[in-house]
């Protein structure tokens, strides 16, 4: 009794709350029905995008697709454009055509090879000369310095890379050969890159020896001038224009083409002593200049109009000696050019860079 009448007044305020709290859970129950069909509705509208004025207008002129998700959303122009690095390592062996004005050199520092790798990689076609090197021909490009071969029957890896000086590692690794690295088999007649490569060369230079009609077997070098200058033996072009007239390497020279343009600038191609220096030579070559280089080397320019040196005078590489002309047996003003070379006819194109 004691305890009631103590904790009395507790006791009533616990159970007056209980019956409220029951009494609020009880009437939110009864009523969530209510609630529910009393309460405002949610409207979603969709609303569609004019696709004849929006659709052209966002359109890029590139012909780009775009998506498009309603008039407020984000737009993102798909590229379809791939971006090839300029500096990708090629490993293709490329085809060039050869045009006027090309050379072995020319072409191989165009495309940063060697020229020995230009020239093994189209034996068949110039037979390690630079002479053989002709207006229209096609020649392989390899893409770096080597050996560009193709695979006889019974060739294997370490044998090519032994004939020729190369890694077979490299060889197998050298993505553009295209070898199966879980079955290294090479298969006869396929072509391979030897990066780093080498060989002998085959020489096929025969000198023609100078015929007494030509003109040219005598006054053109050993004659009585005194000491004078003497050539490098490295030569520089004797003309601006580096183009030819008609014919090749034809009868011991070349024909230069100067745009058939009389009394285009004529330069020594060395230094040397002016041996000859005359109008009206004999055999057809009118005006004519012969330098003897003092080193077994001797030029000769014909068909001039102008002759500005004398005999026994020392000239030097890059010299102007004469003018162009048209002069003697010729048809168009052009440069008939030669090189001797102890009284044989040389190819200018061996030594002309």
């Amino acid at each position: 009794m004691n305890f009631l009448k103590k904790h009395l007044f507790s006791l009533i305020s616990w159970l007056i709350t209980l019956v409220i709290v029951a009494g609020i859970i009880f009437t939110a129950y009864n009523n969530k029905n209510a609630f529910v069909k009393t309460a405002p509705p949610i409207i979603l509208e969709a609303t569609p995008t004019q696709a004849s004025e929006t659709s052209e207008a966002a359109a890029p002129e590139n012909g780009a697709p775009v998506l498009e998700s309603g008039g407020d959303a984000i737009k993102r122009q798909i590229t379809l454009k791939t971006r090839i690095p300029e500096d990708r390592p090629n490993y293709e062996v490329r085809q060039y055509t050869v045009a006027r004005g090309d050379s072995t050199f020319s072409i191989a520092t165009e495309h940063s090879i060697e020229p020995e790798t230009l020239l093994w990689a189209n034996y068949d076609t110039l037979e390690d000369s630079p002479d053989s090197l002709r207006v229209g021909q096609e020649l392989n490009i390899p893409p770096v310095d080597g050996i560009y071969y193709q695979l006889k029957e019974g060739d294997t890896l370490e044998s090519i890379a032994s004939e020729f000086e190369g890694d077979p590692k490299e060889i197998l690794s050298w993505i553009g050969n295209d070898i199966d690295l879980t079955d290294p088999t090479l298969k006869t007649d396929d072509w391979v890159m030897i990066p780093g490569g080498s060989r002998e060369f085959v020489q096929w230079v025969i000198p023609i020896e100078a015929s007494g009609n030509s003109g040219t077997s005598s006054g053109v070098s050993g004659s009585s001038c005194p000491a004078g200058a003497v050539g490098s033996g490295y030569f520089v072009w004797p003309a601006d224009n580096h183009f030819l007239s008609g014919n090749d390497f034809w009868s011991g020279h070349l024909a230069i083409d100067i745009s058939a343009n009389t009394g285009a600038p004529v330069y020594a191609a060395d230094s040397g002593v002016v041996t000859m220096a005359q109008g009206g030579y004999n055999y057809g070559y009118g005006n004519v200049i012969a330098i003897d280089h003092g080193n077994g080397f001797a030029t000769l320019y014909a068909h001039l109009s102008q002759i500005n040196v004398g005999v026994c005078s020392s000239v030097f590489a890059g010299q102007l000696i004469g003018r162009s002309g048209n002069t003697g047996n010729s048809f168009g003003a052009h440069l008939h050019f030669e090189i001797r070379q102890g009284g044989a006819f040389q190819n200018p194109w061996r030594w002309l860079p």
